[in-house]
């Protein structure tokens, strides 16, 4: 942890820092209980932070946290896909202590002018959107809709204003029965870009992922429940630089020849050459791939149709573009 919080990397990913922290000790974390599933097309991690010392431990409020690993996202296969947003309806569904006649206001986070921040404001284009119809147009809608309603506030430099203050506004005027918000997140691992999808009931702090601290979106905050949906979009260059010397010494120090000499290189000197390499950018640059265009198309569609499933389960998914504005 303490390369981390030298380099100011936040670990958004719940599986990442329970991974983190289990290395460290070599044991389980106490007061942290994990359970895993599989899917044809996903693997689901389910963690549960139970007590205080493990809030402590893991950086995390105390919370449920579901981690869908999907690689196959990365395949252009919208049958694959559709499977998958079954797959994260349902573990959306676990979560959802919510009515029939419950209202559900969808919040799209980040910035939709830079394609790595833009997973929230695409997820809001691709909704299920009801609340109008309800009021205007009963007569166009099946039974079994939910209300709902979606909104992408944009960014604190677009706006000038405070995501958090512009959701609670809404809130307020709305009075939504629960707030599902969508954020883009940073990881540890490259291969989770754009294939891992986390789910928490603990809400979500906007800018977290690189670096930005401001006001959290909760239920202390708001005043409803709130439901976080992140994708990790980036990874911070120092992790990968880290990662590639910690593999190096590995495999030097399982060679007779290098073994004393690896295990005596001190740890201040590779933080050096970490920020060395990366220059004035050593706490914040930040790494996405060339495809995150396509990424971030296939994964908003897939989360709009996991969130669109769990909320109006009666309607059958292959209805969903009657009402697609």
């Amino acid at each position: 942890m303490d390369f981390y919080q030298k380099f100011n990397v936040n670990i958004d990913m719940a599986v990442e820092a329970h991974d983190i922290v289990r290395g460290q000790t070599g044991q389980e974390v106490p007061g942290v209980a994990m359970d895993k599933q599989s899917f044809e097309h996903a693997e689901v991690t389910v963690i549960k932070i139970m007590d205080p010392s493990a809030v402590q431990a893991m950086g995390k409020p105390v919370g449920t946290y579901i981690t869908i690993d999907a690689p196959d996202i990365r395949q252009n296969n919208k049958q694959i896909h559709n499977e998958i947003a079954e797959v994260l309806a349902k573990q959306l569904s676990t979560m959802l202590s919510i009515g029939p006649e419950a209202t559900v206001l969808i919040v799209g986070l980040g910035n939709w002018n830079a394609t790595p921040d833009a997973l929230g404001p695409r997820v809001v284009n691709h909704t299920l959107v009801t609340r109008h119809l309800k009021k205007y147009a009963p007569q166009d809608l099946s039974g079994g809709l939910r209300s709902v309603s979606a909104l992408a506030p944009g960014v604190l430099g677009i706006t000038g204003i405070e995501t958090a203050e512009i959701i609670k506004g809404v809130v307020e005027k709305t009075q939504p029965d629960l707030v599902i918000a969508v954020d883009a997140l940073a990881t540890q691992s490259a291969d989770r870009i754009g294939t891992s999808i986390q789910l928490a009931n603990t809400g979500i702090s906007p800018g977290s992922g690189i670096g930005n601290q401001r006001m959290g979106i909760n239920q202390e905050t708001m005043g409803v429940p709130v439901l976080a949906i992140g994708v990790p979009t980036v990874v911070n260059a120092a992790v990968i630089a880290q990662s590639a010397i910690d593999q190096l010494l590995q495999q030097l120090s399982t060679n007779p020849m290098h073994g004393q000499t690896m295990a005596n290189i001190n740890p201040i000197a590779m933080e050096q050459t970490v920020k060395s390499v990366l220059g004035a950018y050593s706490t914040n640059l930040m790494v996405t791939p060339k495809e995150i265009d396509d990424l971030i198309t296939f994964i908003g569609k897939i989360i709009a149709g996991g969130i669109s499933i769990a909320l109006h389960p009666s309607v059958d998914p292959e209805e969903f573009h009657m009402y697609l504005h």
